[in-house]
């Protein structure tokens, strides 16, 4: 697409380390007018290989999910910005989408919630509550910020939003060690928000867990997406007992403390 077919759409991604998937990103999204990277500290080659495509990089000290995702928001000058993750690809469907609803958005609406699709273990997952997924990340510049904590970040829309049908295709983890590794970091940052728990608390965390399985797996209907989905809900129960776990062992820590 030359630039002057080109929409009014500015793309923000956060990214550090992201040098064996971010060219797929910046391939889909050849109809943007503008591509800004936030870069937090990257030492493969990511800023090297980003700017080799025409993309702005500005590098930025790690803030947060929010505080960083609002701060790439903000150097796009674009009157529509689409935020997406490095991990995160426009898909054809999507693309086709934009540029016919993006020039006649009405007055009114000031951001777009977009469904997303996840690729794991070589698999579209359609089932286990990981779609639709979906997400606000088209907004007009200056009508959203985005808010919330180190887990649960989303773009918050000053007024009317509108659904689109067609997905941003989401290459979540790398592989099972990857998700393993998130497991790991986003159950110590839950259980820090819980705070120190009780010996119940744990045995609690094994009923929840047990739960989550049966959830995802045949309540979410993941038994439909094969052996990817039998990890998928085998991972997310993990998640939860290591949650109330780490939360337990907080506790232990705080009553060995000198009285």
């Amino acid at each position: 697409m030359n630039e002057m077919n080109k929409i009014n759409i500015g793309v923000a991604v956060i990214a550090k380390n992201e040098a064996d998937r971010i060219t797929r990103l910046v391939k889909s999204v050849s109809f943007a007018k503008q591509i800004v990277v936030v870069d937090s500290g990257s030492t493969d080659g990511t800023q090297a290989l980003c700017n080799g495509m025409g993309v702005k990089v500005i590098h930025h000290e790690w803030a947060g999910f929010a505080a960083q995702k609002q701060f790439a928001m903000e150097q796009v000058a674009s009157e529509w910005i689409l935020n997406l993750d490095a991990d995160e690809e426009v898909s054809e469907g999507l693309s086709m989408e934009l540029t016919a609803a993006i020039p006649h958005a009405p007055p009114d609406v000031l951001g777009f919630s977009i469904p997303r699709l996840s690729n794991y273990l070589n698999r579209w997952v359609k089932h286990g509550g990981w779609y639709p997924d979906r997400k606000v990340r088209l907004v007009r510049k200056g009508k959203g910020r985005w808010i919330g904590d180190q887990l649960h970040e989303q773009l918050a829309v000053d007024g009317r939003v509108e659904p689109l049908s067609q997905p941003i295709l989401h290459h979540v983890y790398r592989d099972i060690s990857d998700q393993v590794v998130t497991i790991n970091r986003f159950s110590t940052i839950s259980a820090g928000a819980i705070g120190p728990a009780g010996r119940g608390y744990l045995a609690l965390g094994l009923i929840h867990a047990v739960i989550k399985f049966l959830e995802c797996y045949i309540w979410k209907l993941g038994i439909f997406d094969g052996m990817a989905g039998l990890v998928i809900a085998a991972n997310s129960s993990w998640y939860v007992f290591l949650r109330h776990a780490k939360a337990w062992e907080l506790g232990l820590k705080k009553d060995l403390k000198p009285k």
